[in-house]
């Protein structure tokens, strides 16, 4: 599900010709004491692709200077396989939370990455929550949870 509003990246062609990087959607930042949280999702059928996407959301200044890119993704293979990795990029613990995430509401065929830009206070265990809220907003937005998440996840 691509996303047109300001935050959408469009495809772009490869440095070799080749495949498109998959449309990247972001999400409206959150600013909590002083850190600033982003999600950011794309629509992947393989590894290569999720390379793609990391590659094309380091070109922007911005994201490339945030202080941690988390990252998770996890790809539908058929017959109950999935393939899924994560990375935390120096927020000990973040990926795997937001594997776990993508697990626990079914998102596949995706990756997900959050950006924290860090603001000087420490949050301790909040931010993860505040990782992976931007995180399922987003992938809610985009279309990426499953019926059976949404219905849990409704009061």
């Amino acid at each position: 599900a691509a996303d047109h509003a300001p935050g959408a990246r469009a495809a772009a062609e490869s440095a070799d010709g080749g495949a498109s990087c998959p449309a990247i959607a972001s999400g409206a930042p959150l600013t909590s004491r002083k850190s600033t949280f982003q999600a950011h999702v794309a629509s992947v059928r393989s590894p290569g692709e999720v390379a793609m996407v990391q590659r094309a959301l380091l070109q922007d200044r911005k994201i490339a200077k945030a202080t941690h890119n988390m990252m998770a993704y996890r790809i539908d293979r058929g017959n109950g396989l999935f393939s899924a990795d994560n990375d935390d990029d120096g927020e000990s613990a973040a990926g795997s939370r937001l594997a776990h995430l993508l697990e626990i509401v079914d998102a596949r065929d995706v990756v997900v990455v959050v950006s924290r830009w860090y603001g000087g206070v420490q949050l301790g265990p909040a931010r993860f929550k505040l990782i992976n809220n931007v995180a399922r907003e987003r992938l809610q937005q985009q279309g990426f949870l499953s019926d059976r998440a949404s219905a849990a996840s409704e009061p």
